[in-house]
Formats: structure tokens, sequence, C-alpha cells
């Protein structure tokens, strides 16, 4: 009696876990690939050069 319990429970265990069939399938989106062009003066350039003129200024007082 048991043993017939058990595997109803075995059986029933074992059907939810195929209870949703085949999920559609997932669409994956191609990498978005972002290109910067370089310009010919950037900010960053403009900051050293204040910087160094600062430092400058600093040393000559």
């Amino acid at each position: 009696m048991k043993n017939i319990v058990l595997a109803a429970a075995f059986a029933g265990l074992s059907s939810t876990a195929f209870a949703g069939g085949m999920s559609e399938p997932l669409m994956e989106m191609e990498p978005v690939v972002i290109v910067e062009e370089a310009g010919s003066a950037s900010s960053g350039t403009g900051a050293i050069v204040a910087l160094i003129l600062v430092a400058l200024l600093a040393a000559a007082s």
C-alpha cells in the first residue's frame, strides 16, 4: 500500500515539472556599439593647460 502511495506521489511531482510545456524562444538583441569621434580640441586638454599655467604662476610668485 505504501509503495502505491509513494509511486503516485512521484508521478504527481514529475508531471508538474512539465506542466507549462515549451516556452517561447527569447529574442536576443544585438549589442549596440557607440563610436565617439575624436574632436580637434577636447575639454580635457584645456583643463591640463590651465592647470599648468596656474602652477607656473604659483611657482613664479
